[in-house]
């Protein structure tokens, strides 16, 4: 069986080249044809026309005359079963027999991760790029988040027949196997995979805040400063989704890159007229590097740790629900707003129902389409500076990062529970506001991420057109930031419940839920069911807002904090 597997996998490569060789050729020949076909193809039209009004009139009659577009059809049908075979194995098999071939590159370097293959639900790896390079246009085949998802089903399916086949050989020659294929065991790599979640998540909520606290100014144009952290963060994962240079050299073997310059040699050689018979398939090094790169745990930490902890999918839907209530805290901006006993950055004035309805609808519409346009703006800036992106070196990365990157984020993590119960500013004069700002929100930060990554893990590959995990997370996310935003405008509790209530809004439901991840999302589905996802999505949030905010704030009221932010 492991023979058959690797002879299927090398297949579908070549299955691919033949059905790119044959609709390039049939490219090549419908070109030189077209001038004399011309009145051919008129007739062919007319035809088609025919064929199409005797099927509207009799829908039950056969037709077995084939048109040209039949015959575009069954070559792009030839090429989808070339790519479906492709995009098999290189997502499986970039983490099985690839890891081969690179051992057997390296003698002396070690192997692969041992990923799981749940990794695979993380929509943050899953997501094809957001946009098509245009130098590229010959190497594109757009393919859904739903077509990714079925084909990596359908290849999971067959995985699992082939490992019960497989336990029938003898356990040694099994231990050998694993021990030649994975020389970075599962459980450090999901050490790894997790140390980076806890760190980056530790360094997006800094980010988050810190940008939050700097685009709040006199005078701004924008109110709600969760849109910049949003557009950051989506900015950042159309990047990390486009680049192709920080992990240029995957497993220690830069196939890519070699490939590229293979093509570019191939292409000066024909153009002086001594080419080669031999293509390079760039299509297929493409789609090798970009499902090789998602299997790096650093990766994994850059754009479901530190991108969707950036975002948040939760404070953005409380700033939908404060515009709808008229309650959306804005910067102070004239001079008489600074006098004693005037307005502060919470008062506002009354206003219709209408006016508010379009705030709303502001917040809604802005947040949206700036957060999918920075998506592809974060991929066009990764195709730009493609010529001056570094390399992260593969042995540094293997053998410095992984371990130091266990160690900063339970350590980092340890510390921000010690500051905590031990504030530096508890022996100064009140107010405390190290923890209320930022301390208690890095105590909760890991643990709202780490429940994202496990909820995408195990809830988005239940529904190919509509990503289950990461809707959960930011619906029940939006709902607790709800309810501590409740809890701290009551006049109940002291300083300590209204940081700690803090410390969960912005630590545990801004990286429980994600923008980054949802945008991507978007982009990726197919139209229908991009519409129908974004729209749940924020409708369902947002009734739950209502429900939760809606019934305190229209009977008794929102009262002052208790604590400063």
């Amino acid at each position: 069986m492991k023979e058959i597997s690797t002879s299927y996998e090398v297949g579908g490569s070549a299955a691919v080249k033949h059905g790119i060789a044959r609709s390039m050729g049939s490219k090549e020949k419908e070109t030189k044809n077209m001038g004399s076909h011309g009145a051919a193809d008129d007739t062919s039209n007319d035809h088609e026309h025919e064929d199409g009004l005797a099927r509207l009139s009799n829908p039950n009659a056969t037709f077995t005359g084939r048109t040209g577009v039949e015959d575009d059809n069954e070559r792009v049908h030839n090429g989808e079963a070339g790519r479906q075979s492709l995009a098999r194995s290189t997502s499986h098999a970039s983490r099985i027999s690839s890891r081969k071939l690179h051992a057997a590159a390296r003698p002396g370097a070690s192997g692969s991760y041992d990923v799981p293959d749940d990794y695979v639900n993380l929509d943050e790896l899953a997501a094809p790029s957001p946009v098509e390079n245009p130098d590229e246009g010959p190497l594109y085949r757009h393919i859904s988040l739903e077509d990714a998802r079925s084909r990596e089903q359908e290849y999971r399916r067959g995985d699992e027949i082939r490992r019960k086949t497989s336990r029938e050989r003898p356990e040694e020659t099994k231990k050998s196997e694993e021990k030649e294929i994975h020389n970075v065991s599962k459980f450090a790599t999901q050490l790894y995979v997790i140390s980076y979640l806890i760190l980056f998540s530790l360094l997006g909520t800094l980010a988050r805040l810190g940008l939050q606290a700097i685009t709040f100014y006199p005078g701004a144009p924008v109110v709600f400063s969760e849109l910049w952290a949003n557009f950051g963060g989506s900015l950042f994962m159309g990047f990390l989704s486009e680049d192709r240079m920080l992990f240029k050299h995957e497993w220690g073997t830069p196939k890519y890159h070699q490939e590229i310059q293979r093509a570019k040699k191939q292409k000066q050689d024909e153009e002086s007229g001594s080419g080669s018979d031999q293509s390079v398939d760039l299509q297929a090094a493409k789609k090798a590097h970009a499902a090789t790169k998602k299997t790096i745990p650093l990766y994994v930490g850059l754009a479901t740790g530190f991108c969707g902890c950036f975002t948040s999918f939760s404070s953005f839907i409380r700033d939908v629900f404060l515009a709808l209530s008229n309650d959306l805290p804005t910067p102070l901006n004239h001079p008489t707003d600074y006098r004693p006993v005037t307005a502060t950055v919470n008062s506002t004035v009354p206003r219709n129902g209408g006016y508010s309805f379009m705030a709303l609808l502001a917040v809604i519409i802005i947040t949206v389409a700036l957060c999918i346009s920075a998506l592809h703006i974060g991929a066009h800036i990764a195709i730009a500076l493609e010529p001056l992106t570094p390399s992260l070196p593969y042995r540094m990365t293997r053998k410095v990062m992984d371990p130091l990157a266990v160690f900063l984020a339970w350590g980092c993590w340890l510390g921000a529970i010690f500051l905590a119960i031990f504030p530096p500013d508890r022996n100064a004069a009140p107010p405390e506001i190290w923890r209320g700002r930022a301390v208690f929100a890095l105590v909760f930060a890991p643990l709202g991420c780490l429940g994202r990554f496990y909820a995408s893990l195990y809830l988005n590959g239940k529904i190919a057109s509509f990503p289950l995990g990461t809707f959960v997370v930011n619906i029940f996310g939006t709902a607790i930031l709800g309810m501590s935003y409740d809890l701290q405008h009551v006049p109940l509790g002291g300083v300590i419940g209204c940081q700690v209530l803090q410390g969960i809004e912005d630590g545990f439901c801004g990286c429980l839920t994600t923008v980054s991840t949802w945008v991507s999302e978007l982009s990726s589905l197919r139209r229908r069911h991009s519409y129908q996802y974004g729209a749940a999505s924020v409708i369902v949030a947002l009734c739950f807002m209502i429900v939760i905010m809606g019934s305190m704030r229209w009977t008794i009221g929102f009262s002052d904090l208790q604590c400063v932010k």
